[in-house]
């Protein structure tokens, strides 16, 4: 366990992640995944497609799926203003969209401001978090996009493998 810890902490030192907030949480996701960031705009709404994805957006001739956050983490009914971004993803050669409440800031973690996930048993599934950066008084959850995003849950799985 302690080796898969370092070599996860090996892969991140020193780059930088977009921090974004849900809730009262921040979030962190590198920075090379992100292709743009936008104001939220109203989507196409698709039948049967699972709650926490809210449908597709044209984005400059690609349709693009996207996928709200605070719904895929349970964390409370979302609300949409002007704070509101849509994260737009290039994951594997696929673009996807993540709603989030707001991005503050890009920032470059060093190997000692990086902790690993703690073991919460199965309350709290940290299948997704590559573990938590410290910067002073402020701590990131740094989510793995890539697994995040083709998990078989997301049910994108399929188009991001392609």
């Amino acid at each position: 366990m302690a080796d898969v810890l370092t070599t996860g902490a090996n892969e991140i030192a020193g780059h930088e992640y977009l921090a974004f907030t849900l809730g009262a949480e921040e979030y962190g996701i590198d920075i090379l995944k992100v292709q743009e960031i936008r104001g939220y705009e109203v989507v196409t709404r698709i039948a049967n497609a699972p709650e926490f994805i809210k449908g597709v957006i044209n984005l400059r001739g690609i349709i693009i799926p996207v996928v709200d956050m605070r719904i895929k983490f349970k964390l409370g009914e979302p609300v949409y203003d002007q704070f509101t971004v849509v994260i737009i993803l290039n994951i594997g050669g696929r673009v996807v969209g993540m709603v989030v409440d707001s991005v503050s800031d890009v920032t470059t973690l060093t190997p000692d401001q990086l902790k690993p996930a703690p073991e919460m048993g199965t309350a709290f599934s940290t299948e997704y978090m590559i573990g938590l950066g410290t910067i002073d008084a402020r701590m990131l959850i740094l989510v793995d996009i890539d697994r995040l995003m083709a998990s078989p849950e997301m049910g994108l799985n399929d188009k991001l493998a392609a």
